[in-house]
């Protein structure tokens, strides 16, 4: 365990704000709530952004940006989803040093007044589709905040489309959450388990709101992205209408999706150990660090050559570095980059250089392998691919390990006080059944399965027939 990093076993929680300290990825804002996302934090975001905009664009969907202040009379036009975000927003009722005629809520999320440009751009059959994402950041008066997982402010990137049928709508609606599922699995090295919410749980004011949840190393579920079927709900609201190619004027059909930093979060508690953080290699800002030992100048100037001399082929190959800093010795590096959480770190010292090797250490594993100079640039990419499968790898073995099915209230309700994880549960579909099972244990449903194992059976709680399982867990 690094020095000042709380173990996961003692305080899960401290253990978690530590790995963000001692990686120096986030601090706490002066404002109450927010955060300062440091460089080390943003890098990952911006490996983040690069991976995901780029599916973005294979799929069609290009990027723009709209404002942050949205007009009172803009949220309240729909009323399910003015309803829902009320208690977070944020209202600017002064500017300039007068009182504003209309108040403005800070962004809370981005479909009212996206929608309320659409009706300028939408007239024919012709301007449709339009597949349109922002990068942005979003504002949510949250009471109990913690860093990257729920903060007042956070980044963000929100699509907002609009289609000509119901059918392609959901075909939107379904191809993103492929988009974020892929992403998790391929890049976050995060198994996640794709589904649709329960109407209690769902978007305010979507038809249907699709969501991938993953498991953390403490059992609990966290919600890793979500994509909305809005229906025309906002076409309705903002009288967004166009001229079918048979002449007649209907509404469109919208959808919306997003991720946040709260990936961030997720990503340090899918990995990271009682060391510091872990991450795979895809979105590491550093993928390998080579640090050099010497005892004085001319050992230093000798293995500093080579070192540049190995480097060289490196070059678009993986992000790397050479840690020549004269003021702090090996040791001391060593454990900076293993609580940064840099996949492979690699040690060169006099004896190294004579004998045409290198000492390479996991990340992932601890494992040390002393391997030749010659052909390391191979050794290293090979390293990193198989770094990412083992972490892909591991979290799906935990998150097996820690699945359940349960057919009664009473062993649930037991098990889950004693082992956390995912429980797959029979349900009678209702709100109030869900609205109890939280109430009693703090548990929610996190998903239905998009394609449910037809499994007929009693629901745990109310013994109404249930046709099939469902994903409970206790969740961030």
């Amino acid at each position: 365990m690094a020095k000042g990093i709380t173990k996961r076993s003692e305080d899960y929680s401290r253990w978690y704000t530590d790995v963000i300290a001692a990686a120096k990825m986030a601090d706490y804002s002066p404002v109450r709530g927010c955060m300062v996302i440091r460089p080390t934090g943003y890098a990952i975001w911006e490996k983040m952004q690069a991976g995901l905009d780029k599916m973005f664009k294979e799929t069609g969907h290009v990027n723009a940006y709209f404002p942050c202040f949205i007009p009172e009379s803009f949220m309240k036009k729909e009323a399910e989803h003015v309803e829902g975000f009320a208690p977070e927003c944020a209202i600017v009722t002064h500017g300039g040093g007068k009182k504003l005629d209309e108040p403005l809520y800070v962004r809370p999320t981005s479909e009212t007044i996206i929608w309320s440009m659409y009706k300028n751009w939408i007239q024919s059959h012709r301007d449709l589709p339009i597949l349109i994402n922002q990068w942005a950041n979003v504002v949510r008066w949250e009471m109990r905040t913690r860093l990257f997982l729920r903060t007042t402010e956070f980044l963000w990137q929100e699509g907002h489309t609009a289609h000509a049928t119901a059918e392609e709508a959901e075909a939107e609606t379904r191809q993103m959450l492929e988009v974020y599922r892929t992403f998790a699995e391929e890049y976050m090295a995060m198994p996640v388990i794709p589904g649709i919410k329960t109407e209690n749980e769902k978007f305010a004011g979507a038809e249907r709101t699709y969501c991938i949840e993953a498991m953390m190393q403490d059992g609990k579920a966290l919600q890793a992205g979500t994509s909305h079927n809005l229906g025309q709900n906002f076409a309705k609201a903002f009288d967004v209408t166009y001229q079918t190619e048979a002449g007649v004027r209907e509404h469109v059909w919208a959808t919306s999706w997003g991720v946040s930093t709260r990936l961030i979060g997720a990503l340090i508690m899918t990995h990271s150990d009682d060391n510091g953080l872990v991450v795979p290699p895809k979105l590491a800002p550093l993928q390998t660090v080579l640090v050099p030992i010497w005892r004085g100048d001319d050992e230093r100037a000798q293995i500093l050559e080579r070192a540049n001399q190995l480097a060289a082929d490196w070059k678009g190959k993986f992000s790397y570095k050479i840690d020549d800093r004269d003021n702090y010795r090996p040791g001391w590096k060593f454990n900076e980059w293993e609580k940064a959480g840099v996949p492979i770190r690699l040690e060169m010292g006099p004896k190294d250089l004579a004998n045409n090797v290198v000492v390479m250490v996991r990340r992932d594993t601890g494992e040390k392998e002393i391997l030749s100079q010659e052909n390391l640039t191979a050794k290293i990419s090979a390293t990193l691919d198989a770094i990412q499968k083992n972490l892909y790898d591991n979290a799906l073995d935990f998150r097996e390990k820690n699945t359940h099915t349960v057919d009664t209230y009473d062993e649930f309700k037991e098990r889950l006080e004693n082992e956390s994880g995912f429980y797959w549960v029979h349900w009678d579909g209702t709100t109030e059944t869900e609205q109890r099972l939280q109430a009693e244990t703090k548990a929610t449903i996190r998903l239905i399965p998009l394609a449910p194992e037809p499994e007929p059976g009693k629901c745990m709680i109310t013994g109404k027939p249930s046709p099939h399982r469902v994903l409970v867990a206790k969740a961030y």
